[in-house]
């Protein structure tokens, strides 16, 4: 019988030091908050606080019957989903394409460029959009130079779900390709000379050996992505939105944020929020069960 390891406590009593820090922030703000969830079973009252009258479901009832809500959740998932399959395809697309180039210097020179929209944050990136997409921007410029008429990016509600699914691939595709560069790293090369010797082309080697290798990230990255379905980005779309594109732009984060602040309907607002939250918490768990059984991923 194999003896199961035994960890000493006090030779390893510094990495537990070093994780009282973490679990006193994450019990501060992450654990204590949690007592704020039942104002969603309440009628919540600033002067009363949380012995405001109580309520149940009511709110709940309330919320799935606005139609507001029901094309909040289609705008979430629309967007979501789109971003998570556009932020799978386009930087395995890249990192094959930067990993078939034969200049090294380039090939960094092209990494690095693609990463740097990664480290700017949304309030930087919205001013950016907000001039390149305008009525005079750049990209409306090129469009009058193409012959094709102006597009109102960020005032077109049929426009808007796409400028936000593209400018979200763009500013983070350079993290994925990163990724999928590292993965590329470990396919043994003796594979692709034995191809050369067999008369492949480069193509070929692509698609026969390149993309089934990196399959089992792909499928780990997808499946750890489903978790985050709901979230659709506050910050990119809080900062981009208008009243004009609300009916499909509109998402859970930013509905949460009108009804909870602007309009102080506190109770409505912690409804939503724990709705999401427990959505949420299903998809992590669904999430890892499938990373375990298609990618043999475990967190321990």
């Amino acid at each position: 019988m194999k003896k199961k390891k035994s960890f000493n406590v006090k030779n390893l009593w510094q990495y537990y030091a070093m994780l009282i820090p973490g679990v006193v922030l994450t019990f501060i703000f992450s654990y204590i908050p949690l007592y704020g969830v039942i104002i969603a079973f309440e009628k919540y009252n600033v002067g009363k606080g949380f012995a405001s009258p109580w309520v149940g479901l009511e709110n709940f009832r309330y919320l799935f019957s606005q139609p507001t809500f029901t094309r909040t959740i289609w705008n979430t998932l629309y967007i979501s989903v789109w971003k998570l399959a556009l932020g799978i395809v386009v930087p395995v697309t890249i990192a094959v394409l930067l990993n078939e180039m034969r200049s090294e210097k380039l090939k960094r020179f092209y990494q690095t460029l693609i990463y740097i929209p990664n480290f700017l944050s949304w309030i930087i990136m919205a001013g950016v959009l907000m001039d390149i997409l305008s009525s005079t921007g750049a990209i409306n410029m090129i469009l009058a130079k193409m012959g094709v008429g102006s597009v109102d990016f960020l005032g077109n509600a049929k426009v808007f779900p796409w400028t936000m699914i593209v400018s979200d691939v763009w500013k983070g595709f350079g993290y994925g390709t990163i990724v999928y560069l590292a993965a590329l790293t470990g396919i043994d090369p003796s594979l692709y000379e034995s191809s050369m010797l067999d008369g492949a082309t480069r193509w070929q080697q692509i698609k026969k050996i390149t993309i089934p290798l990196l399959m089992p990230t792909i499928i780990l990255m997808t499946v750890l992505s489903l978790g985050s379905v709901l979230n659709a980005g506050f910050d990119q779309v809080y900062n981009l939105y208008s009243p004009a594109v609300w009916e499909t732009g509109d998402i859970i984060d930013t509905y949460v944020y009108r009804l909870g602040i602007q309009q102080a309907q506190y109770s409505v607002g912690a409804a939503v929020g724990l709705f999401k939250s427990l959505v949420s918490a299903v998809m992590v768990i669904t999430s890892y069960r499938l990373a375990d059984k298609l990618a043999g991923y475990r967190i321990l």
